[in-house]
Protein backbone atom coordinates (compact mmCIF):
# COMPACT_ATOMS: atom_id res chain seq x y z
CA UNK A 1 0.00 0.00 0.00
CA UNK A 2 2.87 1.96 0.29
CA UNK A 3 3.38 4.98 3.01
CA UNK A 4 0.10 7.35 3.08
CA UNK A 5 -0.49 9.86 5.10
CA UNK A 6 -3.77 10.52 7.09
CA UNK A 7 -4.39 14.32 7.35
CA UNK A 8 -6.71 14.78 9.88
CA UNK A 9 -8.57 18.15 9.93
CA UNK A 10 -8.74 20.39 12.84
CA UNK A 11 -12.67 19.92 13.49
CA UNK A 12 -12.63 16.43 12.58
CA UNK A 13 -9.87 15.59 15.31
CA UNK A 14 -11.13 17.92 17.82
CA UNK A 15 -14.77 16.42 17.88
CA UNK A 16 -13.61 12.92 18.41
CA UNK A 17 -11.52 14.08 21.66
CA UNK A 18 -14.22 16.43 23.12
CA UNK A 19 -16.54 13.17 22.33
CA UNK A 20 -14.40 10.69 24.51
CA UNK A 21 -14.04 13.51 27.01
CA UNK A 22 -17.81 13.85 27.38
CA UNK A 23 -17.74 10.14 28.30
CA UNK A 24 -14.43 9.70 30.30
CA UNK A 25 -15.86 6.60 31.73
CA UNK A 26 -17.03 4.92 29.01
CA UNK A 27 -15.36 3.63 25.71
CA UNK A 28 -16.29 5.30 22.49
CA UNK A 29 -16.34 5.17 18.75
CA UNK A 30 -17.04 7.77 15.44
CA UNK A 31 -16.30 7.51 12.13
CA UNK A 32 -13.91 9.52 9.79
CA UNK A 33 -14.84 11.27 6.68
CA UNK A 34 -12.60 11.93 3.64
CA UNK A 35 -11.76 10.92 0.16
CA UNK A 36 -8.54 10.38 -1.24
CA UNK A 37 -6.54 13.74 -2.12
CA UNK A 38 -7.18 14.64 -6.03
CA UNK A 39 -3.36 16.06 -5.75
CA UNK A 40 -1.45 12.87 -4.27
CA UNK A 41 -3.12 9.90 -3.87
CA UNK A 42 -0.43 8.49 -1.05
CA UNK A 43 -2.58 10.93 1.12
CA UNK A 44 -5.85 10.08 2.77
CA UNK A 45 -7.51 13.31 3.72
CA UNK A 46 -10.01 13.33 6.65
CA UNK A 47 -12.09 15.89 6.63
CA UNK A 48 -15.01 16.02 9.26
CA UNK A 49 -16.12 13.29 11.68
CA UNK A 50 -19.60 11.95 13.37
CA UNK A 51 -19.47 11.09 17.27
CA UNK A 52 -21.44 7.55 17.05
CA UNK A 53 -21.99 5.61 20.51
CA UNK A 54 -20.85 5.79 23.92
CA UNK A 55 -22.93 2.60 24.86
CA UNK A 56 -23.50 -0.74 23.26
CA UNK A 57 -20.97 -0.10 20.60
CA UNK A 58 -21.52 -3.09 18.85
CA UNK A 59 -25.05 -3.02 18.55
CA UNK A 60 -25.86 -3.69 14.58
CA UNK A 61 -29.16 -2.35 13.80
CA UNK A 62 -27.94 0.81 15.36
CA UNK A 63 -24.79 0.77 13.91
CA UNK A 64 -25.84 0.18 10.49
CA UNK A 65 -28.85 2.90 10.62
CA UNK A 66 -26.21 5.41 11.56
CA UNK A 67 -23.23 4.20 8.34
CA UNK A 68 -26.16 4.31 5.99
CA UNK A 69 -27.13 7.80 7.10
CA UNK A 70 -23.85 9.16 7.48
CA UNK A 71 -23.44 7.81 3.82
CA UNK A 72 -25.96 9.53 2.56
CA UNK A 73 -24.90 12.92 4.35
CA UNK A 74 -21.58 13.06 3.12
CA UNK A 75 -21.72 11.58 -0.36
CA UNK A 76 -23.40 14.73 -1.72
CA UNK A 77 -20.25 16.59 -0.55
CA UNK A 78 -17.71 13.91 -2.09
CA UNK A 79 -16.95 12.75 1.28
CA UNK A 80 -17.51 8.50 2.04
CA UNK A 81 -16.05 6.67 5.13
CA UNK A 82 -12.28 6.52 5.19
CA UNK A 83 -12.05 5.26 8.86
CA UNK A 84 -13.01 4.35 12.68
CA UNK A 85 -11.86 6.17 16.06
CA UNK A 86 -12.11 4.23 18.91
CA UNK A 87 -11.56 5.35 22.48
CA UNK A 88 -11.21 2.54 24.78
CA UNK A 89 -13.17 2.75 28.62
CA UNK A 90 -10.23 2.05 30.60
CA UNK A 91 -7.72 5.17 31.02
CA UNK A 92 -4.32 3.38 30.55
CA UNK A 93 -5.88 0.47 28.11
CA UNK A 94 -4.63 0.67 24.25
CA UNK A 95 -5.32 -2.47 22.94
CA UNK A 96 -7.45 -2.51 19.91
CA UNK A 97 -10.20 -4.63 20.70
CA UNK A 98 -12.35 -6.71 18.83
CA UNK A 99 -15.12 -4.34 18.20
CA UNK A 100 -12.81 -1.50 16.88
CA UNK A 101 -11.09 -4.40 14.67
CA UNK A 102 -14.58 -5.72 13.20
CA UNK A 103 -16.18 -2.29 12.26
CA UNK A 104 -12.58 -1.59 10.65
CA UNK A 105 -12.47 -4.63 8.58
CA UNK A 106 -16.46 -3.53 7.31
CA UNK A 107 -15.22 0.08 6.42
CA UNK A 108 -12.05 -2.03 4.59
CA UNK A 109 -14.12 -3.60 2.29
CA UNK A 110 -15.28 -0.22 0.83
CA UNK A 111 -12.27 1.66 1.47
CA UNK A 112 -8.94 -0.63 1.66
CA UNK A 113 -7.18 2.63 2.78
CA UNK A 114 -8.92 2.23 6.24
CA UNK A 115 -7.57 4.05 9.13
CA UNK A 116 -8.73 2.89 12.75
CA UNK A 117 -7.47 5.80 15.39
CA UNK A 118 -7.39 5.10 18.90
CA UNK A 119 -7.46 7.43 21.53
CA UNK A 120 -3.72 8.04 23.90
CA UNK A 121 -4.94 8.98 27.40
CA UNK A 122 -1.82 9.20 28.14
CA UNK A 123 -0.91 11.99 25.13
CA UNK A 124 -4.21 13.61 25.77
CA UNK A 125 -3.51 14.08 29.64
CA UNK A 126 0.13 15.39 28.95
CA UNK A 127 -0.85 18.15 26.55
CA UNK A 128 -1.17 21.26 28.70
CA UNK A 129 2.54 20.38 30.27
CA UNK A 130 3.52 20.32 26.70
CA UNK A 131 4.24 21.71 23.45
CA UNK A 132 3.43 18.53 21.16
CA UNK A 133 2.03 18.63 18.23
CA UNK A 134 1.00 15.21 16.80
CA UNK A 135 -1.97 13.78 17.66
CA UNK A 136 -3.09 11.91 20.70
CA UNK A 137 -3.90 9.36 18.90
CA UNK A 138 -2.45 5.81 17.23
CA UNK A 139 -2.93 5.02 14.32
CA UNK A 140 -3.77 1.46 12.87
CA UNK A 141 -3.81 0.25 9.19
CA UNK A 142 -4.54 -3.30 7.91
CA UNK A 143 -1.29 -4.88 6.62
CA UNK A 144 -1.43 -7.47 3.73
CA UNK A 145 -2.52 -10.28 5.79
CA UNK A 146 -5.67 -8.25 6.82
CA UNK A 147 -4.05 -7.83 10.76
CA UNK A 148 -3.93 -4.68 12.00
CA UNK A 149 -1.15 -3.44 12.97
CA UNK A 150 0.21 0.03 15.25
CA UNK A 151 2.06 2.22 12.95
CA UNK A 152 4.99 3.65 14.68
CA UNK A 153 6.47 7.22 13.87
CA UNK A 154 9.24 5.79 12.32
CA UNK A 155 8.19 6.72 9.39
CA UNK A 156 6.37 5.09 6.96
CA UNK A 157 2.73 5.56 7.17
CA UNK A 158 2.03 8.80 9.18
CA UNK A 159 -1.12 10.98 10.78
CA UNK A 160 -0.66 14.10 11.15
CA UNK A 161 -3.17 17.05 12.12
CA UNK A 162 -4.05 19.30 9.14
CA UNK A 163 -3.54 22.54 11.03
CA UNK A 164 -0.25 22.77 13.18
CA UNK A 165 -2.13 24.44 16.40
CA UNK A 166 -4.75 21.80 16.36
CA UNK A 167 -3.71 20.84 19.71
CA UNK A 168 -3.84 24.30 21.29
CA UNK A 169 -7.34 24.65 19.76
CA UNK A 170 -8.36 21.11 21.34
CA UNK A 171 -6.77 22.49 24.92
CA UNK A 172 -9.17 25.65 25.19
CA UNK A 173 -12.13 23.50 24.28
CA UNK A 174 -11.70 21.42 26.91
CA UNK A 175 -10.68 23.78 29.59
CA UNK A 176 -14.29 25.85 28.32
CA UNK A 177 -15.52 22.38 28.90
CA UNK A 178 -16.97 22.57 25.12
CA UNK A 179 -17.45 18.47 25.44
CA UNK A 180 -20.60 18.94 27.07
CA UNK A 181 -22.20 20.32 23.15
CA UNK A 182 -21.18 17.44 21.64
CA UNK A 183 -23.53 15.27 20.28
CA UNK A 184 -23.16 11.35 19.34
CA UNK A 185 -26.12 8.80 17.56
CA UNK A 186 -26.79 7.40 20.94
CA UNK A 187 -27.92 11.23 21.37
CA UNK A 188 -29.62 11.70 18.19
CA UNK A 189 -31.67 7.85 18.87
CA UNK A 190 -32.91 9.00 22.06
CA UNK A 191 -33.90 12.67 21.36
CA UNK A 192 -34.62 12.93 17.18
CA UNK A 193 -34.32 16.89 17.99
CA UNK A 194 -30.43 16.32 18.86
CA UNK A 195 -28.69 17.03 15.82
CA UNK A 196 -25.38 14.41 15.12
CA UNK A 197 -23.75 16.86 12.41
CA UNK A 198 -22.73 18.82 15.28
CA UNK A 199 -23.98 22.18 13.13
CA UNK A 200 -22.95 24.26 15.87
CA UNK A 201 -20.23 23.17 17.93
CA UNK A 202 -17.16 25.52 16.76
CA UNK A 203 -19.68 28.43 16.32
Amino acid sequence: MGELKYELSQNAYIKLVLHARKHKTAAVNGVLLGRVSPQNDAVVEIADSVPLFHSHLGLLPNLEISLIMIEEHYSAQGLGIVGYFHANERFDDLELDSIAKNIGNHICRYFPQCAVLLLDNKKLEALPKGKDRSPVMQLYIRDASKNWKLVGSDGGCQLLTKEPAANVVLMDYISSEKWQDVVDFDDHLDDISKDWLNPDLFK
